[in-house]
């Protein structure tokens, strides 16, 4: 079955045969997983490297935090993008996003303020868990409406850390 995979402005084709082989962009590729805990935590082994992420489903999204770095990833098979290719519907986000913390921790910084515009993949906040310092990206392209937290702050786990809007429109 083929998926098509978006992350910020690249595409991948995603193929898992019925034996279980995985090619992306039709390279093949040696994966294994496992969940570890319950929370998210995913350890990967891809091509002899190892990895951990913490993966989080979010409404019509996923959410991967590998490395520090947050991906915001959409994930639609090969009929369903078609469909929505046939139909002109885009990957482009309207309304509100939430920027939730992704893990209990503390907010090193806040790179963003009220009515500043962003755009998908700014980073937004950095976020100390783990003794690991974690950037957070925008979501999409908006301007952000509400900061809920600043420097310093305590944060748990799926705490709204700030929220990203529609731009204004030019009439």
């Amino acid at each position: 079955m083929k998926y098509i995979s978006i992350v910020g402005d690249n595409e991948y084709v995603i193929e898992i045969d019925h034996e279980g082989q995985i090619r992306v962009d039709d390279q093949p590729l040696s994966v294994n997983f496992q969940q570890l805990t319950e929370g998210g935590i995913i350890s990967l082994l891809i091509d002899n490297r190892s990895l951990e992420a913490i993966v989080e489903e979010r409404n019509d999204r996923w959410e991967v935090l590998i490395r520090g770095e947050l991906y915001s990833v959409s994930v639609q098979d090969e009929r369903a993008y078609r469909l929505a290719k046939a139909r002109g519907l885009s990957n482009v986000v309207t309304g509100e996003a939430l920027v939730k913390s992704p893990m209990p921790g503390l907010i090193i910084a806040v790179s963003v303020k009220e009515g500043q515009v962003v755009a998908t993949g700014d980073q937004v906040i950095i976020l100390e868990s783990m003794k690991m310092e974690n950037e957070l990206r925008s979501p999409r392209d908006g301007v952000v409406k509400r900061v809920h937290v600043e420097a310093g702050a305590t944060v748990e786990k799926n705490q709204v850390l700030l929220s990203i809007g529609d731009p204004p429109t030019d009439i």
